[in-house]
């Protein structure tokens, strides 16, 4: 019957009693199934996850070298995987990986939010930092702006003192400009 009509026996539900075949085109199916996996890999989107790594004893300048490059990953849209390695006797010390990962949470205020952050886990520490979305940035300063604004009171700009005139005294000369100079 399928080959009369020019089509094929297509079988839906294999594991159906008894089992359930349809008659349609196959190449047209296969094409159209093809087709929507396409499309759906188009929608996907994968985010990059950058890592900038930390040590300990890191220089002030060298932390805000590598703060700088976390900020600029993020306004890409991209996350940042943050890591401070430990070596031998700083493994004594695991506060000063904390005080880096605090430092590094203020600083990307606004621009990034801290998705996980694991404590000393064998040799190092590790934090997920994920963009926040431009809208979102947007409001966020638009809030800090407004903020700002109530903190700081308008003070009301008085016009500039005028110095206390002197008084003439007789034979002096008026004041106005030096005798060099010649009135337009």
């Amino acid at each position: 019957m399928a080959e009369a009509v020019g089509l094929d026996l297509v079988e839906v539900g294999a594991n159906a009693d008894p089992p359930v075949v349809k008659i349609l085109d196959w190449g047209k199916l296969k094409y159209e199934r093809e087709k929507q996996a396409r499309e759906a890999r188009k929608k996907t989107h994968t985010i990059e996850v950058k890592e900038v790594k930390y040590r300990p004893n890191i220089d002030k300048h060298d932390m805000e070298r590598k703060t700088d490059r976390v900020k600029g990953f993020l306004k890409k849209g991209k996350k940042v995987k943050v890591t401070v390695f430990f070596r031998y006797r700083q493994l004594r010390r695991p506060e000063l990986g904390t005080e880096i990962l605090d430092f590094l949470t203020v600083a990307v205020e606004g621009r990034g939010v801290v998705e996980s952050r694991t404590k000393l886990e064998s040799r190092r520490m590790v934090m997920v930092i994920a963009p926040v979305p431009q809208d979102k940035r947007e409001a966020t300063k638009a809030k800090a702006q407004k903020e700002e604004s109530k903190k700081k009171p308008e003070t009301k700009k008085s016009a500039p003192k005028a110095e206390p005139a002197e008084p003439e005294t007789p034979g002096a000369e008026p004041a106005g400009p030096a005798k060099s100079q010649k009135l337009a």
